[in-house]
């Protein structure tokens, strides 16, 4: 008959019975089991959730009642800035900000949208009468107002001035 080593029979955690080794085991196993499954639940409701905030934004692309703006001089030209935003005021346009912009080499008047709610800037344009080609897109979450428009060479062919 062969005769077992005791030193042999003993398993790594030698302190801890087996039973009671293999049910703690099993617990960690299903409670990472869990956490994974939570974890593709909450993965997987996310990327639903964005596909539908982004489907909802482009069907709900309504103008606010109140448009907060600022009116930039890209041109040079002294006063220009004063009347587009006597005329924005007039056009009930909320004008939080009047000033220049960092060149006056601007040829093309520009609106800019820095909400993502692209039909203001739209609506803007349309009380300028600058083209739909003009109107931009740079959102920045630091700028509190929804729209910037940017006064270009070109101003004396826009309502403001005509």
């Amino acid at each position: 008959m062969i005769k077992k080593n005791s030193t042999n029979s003993k398993s790594a955690g030698a302190g801890i019975n087996t039973p009671v080794k293999n049910i703690f085991l099993n617990v960690v196993i299903f409670l990472l089991g869990a956490l994974i499954l939570y974890m593709a639940f909450a993965i997987v409701k996310k990327l639903i959730n964005k596909d539908s905030e982004q489907n909802m934004s482009v069907q709900v692309q309504v103008p606010s009642e109140i448009i907060q703006a600022e009116v930039l001089n890209g041109c040079g030209m002294a006063g220009v800035g004063d009347k587009f935003t006597d005329y924005l005021r007039n056009n009930k346009v909320d004008v939080v900000n009047v000033g220049n912009y960092i060149s006056f080499d601007i040829v093309k008047t520009i609106v800019i949208d820095r909400t993502g709610n692209l039909s203001n800037a739209k609506k803007i344009a349309s009380m300028l009468g600058v083209k739909k080609e003009n109107v931009i897109q740079q959102l920045n979450n630091d700028y509190f107002l929804d729209v910037s428009v940017v006064i270009g060479k070109d101003y004396n062919q826009l309502k403001p001035l005509k």
